[in-house]
């Protein structure tokens, strides 16, 4: 497309084309006009020729925040957290190797007791000294403020560790950060080291400032020394360098640094060196209505030939300054036709692309050529980095190499623009790349004209539009290419004459693969077709891939219409159209009645895996950290085995309980072996599912497999888990009757007194508190609605429900027996009724909390309610440890077996 420059009155042309950018450009209201942050490139005219002068519209940011900051001091606590669990395990191979150098530390002491003493003051006074004048010589006072800050932070940091240390510290850990010193052992973080690591940290880079170069060169030696004389430990000094970078590294992130990145004569020099001659660089911004206001506080400098800032004013104070240029709005300001704006849809489209990692900028050329120009800034690779690496390793196959470095960013960047053009993909050609200040840039060809689909209207997307669509990305695939981010703004469509083909263009290729795998190029035909359902709806958007695709790429989408496959702009649109993808593989199946439009299993592991996992850990450690061995060893020595293998046979009996149940309610006939077998099954799948999920999710399994419709199984399901709760109830009640003292005279024990209290206490919340009230129901309604019609049906054949409901007694008395079973087998009795208490509400508590068989939890609430019942801590600890191996670990082998031989049978 031809691009204009304005000529002015007097017939002489200027140097660079005077355009304006955003939302005060004039619009017809004929073509979509999305808003940029820098409003205008007012280029007011001059009388004197300006030749080589290039102007830049830009609000440059004179400190950033680096995302680098954050992660590295994550990764200094973390190494605190490390230095601190290895002083306490190997605090016997520390203490020995103490012990064996003291009479050597103590020699070399005497020996080095001058270097020593010269080293502790150069790094008392030289070190600071040094950097804060080399910060005051270069005239950088905030930074001086900062480096103050960071070892005030440093010190307060190094103080609080110590005292924390002293207060809830082991005596392990204590002794692993401690050294000897005059007869006894002392605790040694030295805080002022910790001053001055937050100092120099925060002072800059080593590479930047030779003083702190030289500062950490002459810490470390000093460190080096004193740990050899054993003036402090290795553990000690460690802890004390991660402490001073974390102090540093919080004030730098908390004021931000000097921005690195390219902006006005960096950023021209940068263009230049790659080979164009700009006039005018503006950027372009996709902003919201309330910023319209600010449009004229937007900066314009002006950058000579020899790349020097010669001027810099506002928008509005250059546009009040040149009244005829204010005035010609149909020449001057829009550049005669309006085209070469950077508000065009294309470059906004460009700017929001990449999730706005980076900057783009409208640029005009000496000749007027409009192009369009993509910086990467050094301290925004980070997070891509770090996004790009959670994604790598929580899904399967669907991305591809990382780079953290700017320059191997660049590369990519550049690699995958030029091979989508030489495989015959629409795209913008990519001109040039240089290299700037912290910044790459990268020069493309502007698709002027044209319009992304998130701005195109709707009228405007023909079915020649989508069929072209498709047409690329077929082109893209036959060349081993795939996008992996297809999005509403890296699609766009060229506006054309109504006679003519539209072009597509795709765009944003930094993210794809060249040589890519079917697995990716899947993705991107899934992308695609939820990307068109959400614009033209899923029928369409089927139809129009299949006029297009042959029939074996159609049926590869349904499996990966899944929201983790999308990116993360068409997952928040979906946000507003949740039934799109049930509804795009509803019309994939008509299409394609043998299509498998099933999920594809491609997370290694989601959001409910690392809770998991984490509370697994910490209930671990809590169990570990808080049981007494010793007691725990000496209670299992007295304890009667036959009691332990009763206990594991009355777990056993629970799959009898569990299997009855199942085969009542079921509306198939189920032979009660496999359906025991299923509930063996369960044990196994119990550990690495959280308490009752693994059994119900089998049920769910086999009844499918069985060909039971999917509604009808999961109401038997969840009428199973019903009629649990309330056999669990009535059994409570009965054994509180049949098993007290009489509760007319004597009052029941304090366990069953707590128990009726919570429930009385739950119950009077769910009547009186309309707020409880209003969630018991909404969450208990669906259930009821869910089982109602197979209760109902029940109801109608009592022998069957009085199987079930047996089964479960069967199952829950199973429970009680093996736990009180465990009890006796440390010679330990409560009353029956105590004994469920503690049992259930253990179960409960366990089932409340996401870990994998409810471990952690249920061994901490049934220790707890036994001890309240009068236990000791040892024999309580001792009982449960016995009923979970019992009724847990023990039965993990059975129940792989079971799933094994399920399987190969296909009933799993």
């Amino acid at each position: 497309m031809p691009e204009h420059a304005t000529e002015p009155h007097d017939g002489r042309r200027p140097s660079g084309s005077v355009v304006e950018v955003g939302t005060l450009a004039p619009s017809d209201g004929t073509e979509p006009r999305p808003r940029t942050g820098a409003l205008q490139a007012l280029m007011a005219r001059r009388d004197e020729p300006d030749a080589g002068t290039v102007r830049v519209v830009d609000t440059a940011e004179q400190r950033v925040r680096h995302p680098s900051d954050v992660v590295n001091l994550v990764l200094c606590a973390i190494g605190v957290a490390v230095v601190m669990f290895m002083t306490v395990f190997a605090h016997g191979t520390t203490a020995g190797v103490t012990q064996d150098v003291q009479s050597f530390s103590q020699l070399l002491a005497r020996i080095l007791i001058f270097p020593v003493a010269v080293l502790e003051g150069l790094v008392t006074l030289a070190i600071p000294t040094a950097v804060l004048i080399e910060l005051g010589i270069r005239r950088l006072g905030r930074q001086v403020v900062e480096a103050i800050a960071a070892a005030a932070v440093g010190l307060l940091l190094g103080v609080v560790f110590v005292l924390a240390v002293e207060q809830w510290g082991s005596p392990e850990l204590v002794r692993g950060l401690s050294v000897y010193s005059r007869g006894e052992w002392r605790l040694t973080v030295p805080g002022y080291v910790v001053a001055i690591a937050g100092l120099l940290t925060a002072a800059g880079t080593r590479t930047r400032r030779r003083s702190v170069a030289w500062s950490w060169n002459l810490l470390l030696v000093a460190i080096g020394i004193v740990l050899i004389t054993g003036q402090v430990s290795l553990p000690g000094i460690l802890v004390t360098l991660l402490l001073g970078r974390m102090a540093g590294l919080l004030v730098r992130y908390a004021s931000g640094v000097r921005s690195d990145r390219a902006y006005g004569p960096d950023l021209v020099a940068g263009v230049r060196r790659a080979g164009f001659a700009p006039a005018t660089l503006v950027r372009v911004r996709d902003v919201t209505d309330d910023e319209r206001a600010h449009a004229v506080d937007d900066p314009v400098t002006e950058v000579d030939a020899a790349g020097h800032v010669t001027s810099e004013v506002q928008v509005g104070v250059l546009r009040g300054s040149d009244a005829t240029t204010a005035g010609d709005r149909s020449g001057v300001l829009d550049g005669r036709d309006g085209r070469d704006t950077a508000s065009d849809p294309a470059a906004v489209a460009l700017a929001r692309s990449g999730e706005g990692d980076n900057r783009v900028y409208a640029m005009v050329d000496e000749d007027g050529v409009r192009r369009d120009v993509v910086v990467l800034d050094g301290d925004r690779q980070v997070v891509g980095f770090l996004t790009r690496l959670w994604r790598s390793l929580r899904l399967r196959g669907l991305e591809g190499r990382t780079a953290i470095s700017l320059r191997a960013a660049g590369e990519r960047t550049a690699l995958l623009a030029y091979a989508a053009r030489a495989a015959g993909v629409r795209a913008p050609r990519l001109l040039g790349v240089a290299e700037s200040a912290d910044s790459i840039m990268l020069v493309h060809e502007h698709a002027g004209g044209a319009v992304s689909l998130r701005d195109l209207p709707a009228d405007r997307l023909t079915d020649a539009v989508l069929g072209e669509a498709w047409r690329q990305i077929q082109v893209a695939h036959s060349a081993g290419l795939a996008h992996r981010a297809l999005t509403s703004d890296v699609v766009l469509v060229r506006r054309a004459l109504e006679d003519a083909e539209p072009q597509v263009w795709l765009t944003g290729w930094e993210q794809g693969d060249i040589a890519s795998s079917e697995l990716a190029r899947r993705m991107d035909l899934s992308q695609m077709v939820a990307l068109l359902a959400l614009r033209v709806g899923a029928r369409r958007a089927v139809e129009s891939a299949v006029s297009v695709l042959p029939e074996e790429d159609i049926g590869a989408i349904g499996p990966l219409l899944q929201s983790v496959a999308l990116p993360r702009s068409t997952r928040d649109e979906l946000r507003q159209n949740k039934e799109l993808l049930k509804e795009l593989r509803a019309v994939l199946v008509e299409r394609l009645p043998e299509a498998d439009v099933e999920p594809q299993r491609i997370t290694r592991f989601g959001a409910r895996t690392v809770i998991m996992l984490t509370l697994t850990i910490v209930a671990v450690s809590v169990i570990v950290t808080t049981i007494n061995f010793e007691e725990v060893t000496a209670a299992v020595a007295e304890a009667n085995p036959w009691w332990a293998v009763g206990s594991f046979l009355l777990g056993i009996l629970t799959w009898i309980g569990a299997a009855l149940t199942f085969v009542a309610f079921s509306s198939t006939r189920l032979p009660m072996w496999r359906a025991t077998l299923t509930q063996a099954a369960g044990s196994f799948v119990a550990l690495a599912t959280p308490a009752g999920i693994g059994p119900a999710a089998l049920n769910l399994r086999m009844l499918t497999k069985r060909g039971v419709a999917t509604p009808v199984a999961v109401a038997t399901v969840a009428l199973v888990q019903v009629s649990q709760f309330i056999v669990t109830i009535v059994i409570l009640v009965v054994l509180s009757v049949f098993t007290g003292d009489g509760g007319l005279v004597q009052l029941p024990s304090t366990t069953v007194l707590l128990a009726i209290g919570g429930v009385a206490l739950a119950v009077l919340a769910t009547l009186l508190v309309p707020a409880v009230r209003t969630w018991v129901l909404a969450k208990i309604r669906p259930t009821i609605q869910q089982v109602w019609p197979r209760l109902s049906d029940m109801l109608s054949q009592p022998g069957r429900l009085a199987v079930g409901l047996g089964g479960n007694v069967i199952m829950t008395l199973g429970y009680v027996l093996a736990f009180d079973a465990a009890l006796a087998a440390f010679g330990q009795e409560l009353s029956l009724v105590d004994v469920a208490v503690i049992y259930l509400v253990g179960n409960a508590a366990g089932a409340a909390v996401p870990t994998p068989g409810g471990l952690g939890a249920i061994e901490a609430a049934l220790t707890l309610g036994l001890t309240t019942a009068g236990v000791p801590v040892a024999l309580a600890t001792s009982a449960t440890l016995l009923f979970r191996v019992a009724t847990y670990w023990a039965r993990i082998p059975f129940g792989w077996v079971a799933m094994r031989y399920l399987q190969k049978k296909g009933d799993l």
